[in-house]
């Protein structure tokens, strides 16, 4: 195999592995693996090219001078921002891919260990996103199109025990147990997670081994969920994606940067509601999120006819509407009543019973699908034929879980019809950082 010609690559490769400083010879413990870390700073992030710059010309024939043509930016080459005051990937547009990876921290990972892996996730995050290389990375084309890759950061409680306890928010805990949960330890929990998520499941695939590589040093893999929703331009950008029931899958969802959605996510603005909700967030920019694996009951779903589908979930199939309405943003009548009388809305339709009177009891809904190999025949949790072993990776951000996540739930598992064909198999809360400035990392509020 003859060496690549690396003459024409877009960055210069430093001649010394940071990695081999921070992570060489076992890893340097205590206050001299920050102080590695922290001598070199990240390279800064190229922003992307829009479409119309010149830098994003196509050459033509040279007997025609002086002139250009343009072309749209494509799918590929879109990219998220990583650095600002918040972290991308929680009320960014949804993509179509995602990796959910839950991580324990080893033993040794004291606050300057822990310090030094989060600069390294956190510069190569910010690279991987803008279509650059990882450092070190001897594969960069393949981060190449990055199309509209985001990395998102969250800690569990052992990190802020390790760091500032003081500043763990109080809903920072497992669930309640719920009877309806089945929960499978190789999905719940964790002491941080990283979502990474993109239109392109190539880039995602390599960000995630990088992401992988940076960490495994100072962490192991507690977990990892893959899904999926639609791919990109199959639909409107505003359109809901649809969960493997048929049914619309985020319907209600606040609209990013709303005041509603600020309220509900970032726990900016006061309340509408009567709950006498007091929402503050635990950090500024900062919010928490809850990952729900839900199995799901295809086989069984489908012995239902479509009328009873919908009764179950209290919608539409086909445009996601209220069963009491024309369009999926229609408000719900939950006292109308159909020709024999009861309500046409059941007082156990999962729509009902996700409902309140209260709009702060609300979250941001940003779930993936899963579709994997069956490997039962007649489990309890898919059915009797084994044709499906597939479900929803349920996706939550709010200000406060406890305030607005938890009652929600807790009426769910009391009496929702749709819990016949589904079961919780695995449960994790964390919370979400801000993000960073360039020069920072995600974190670092937790060390300063």
């Amino acid at each position: 195999m003859t060496n690549k010609n690396t003459s024409d690559r877009p960055h210069t490769k430093v001649s010394v592995s940071r990695r081999g400083l921070l992570l060489g010879a076992g890893g340097v413990v205590g206050g001299g693996l920050a102080g590695a870390a922290a001598g070199y700073a990240a390279a800064p992030a190229q922003a992307p090219v829009a479409p119309g710059d010149p830098k994003n010309a196509v050459a033509v024939s040279p007997g025609i001078a002086n002139t250009e043509v343009t072309v749209a930016q494509p799918y590929g080459t879109a990219t998220v921002p990583f650095y600002g005051p918040r972290q991308a990937g929680v009320d960014t547009p949804l993509q179509a891919h995602g990796v959910f990876i839950g991580l324990h921290l080893k033993d040794d990972t004291d606050a300057d260990r822990l310090a030094a892996m989060l600069r390294l996730l956190s510069d190569d995050a910010a690279r991987l996103t803008q279509g650059r290389g990882a450092l070190a990375d001897l594969d960069e084309e393949l981060a190449a199109a990055p199309a509209r890759l985001t990395v998102t950061f969250g800690f569990g409680s052992e990190i802020f025990a390790r760091t500032k306890p003081e500043l763990k928010p109080c809903w920072l805990k497992p669930l309640p147990e719920y009877d309806i949960d089945q929960l499978d330890s190789s999905y719940t929990g964790g002491d941080m997670v990283i979502q990474i998520q993109g239109d392109d499941p190539l880039s995602v695939a390599h960000a995630r081994r990088m992401l992988l590589k940076d960490a495994r040093a100072f962490t192991t893999v507690a977990w990892v969920q893959t899904g999926f929703t639609h791919a990109r331009a199959s639909h409107p950008d505003d359109t809901t994606m649809r969960n493997l029931f048929g049914q619309v899958d985020g319907s209600g969802n606040p609209r990013a940067g709303s005041a509603a959605a600020e309220r509900i996510v970032w726990g900016v603005g006061e309340g509408e509601g009567n709950g006498g909700k007091d929402l503050q967030p635990w950090i500024e920019n900062g919010t928490s999120m809850v990952i729900r694996r839900i199995a799901m009951n295809i086989d069984d779903w489908d012995e239902l006819d479509r009328p009873a589908q919908e009764a179950v979930i209290g919608r539409t199939l086909g445009s996601g509407a209220p069963l009491t309405g024309q369009h999926e943003d229609d408000p719900p009548d939950f006292e109308a009543l159909g020709p024999a009388g009861f309500p046409v809305i059941s007082d156990i339709a999962h729509l009902r019973r996700a409902r309140t009177n209260d709009p702060d009891e609300a979250m941001f809904r940003r779930s993936f699908n899963y579709d994997e190999q069956p490997t039962t025949s007649g489990n309890e949790m898919y059915g009797e034929t084994g044709i499906s072993e597939s479900g929803l990776i349920f996706v939550a951000f709010q200000c406060d879980v406890a305030q607005q996540y938890t009652p929600i739930q807790d009426r769910l598992a009391a009496s929702d019809h749709l819990n016949l064909w589904t079961i919780p198999v695995g449960s994790a809360v964390f919370a979400i950082p801000p993000g960073c400035q360039e020069g920072g990392y995600v974190g670092e509020e937790l060390f300063t």
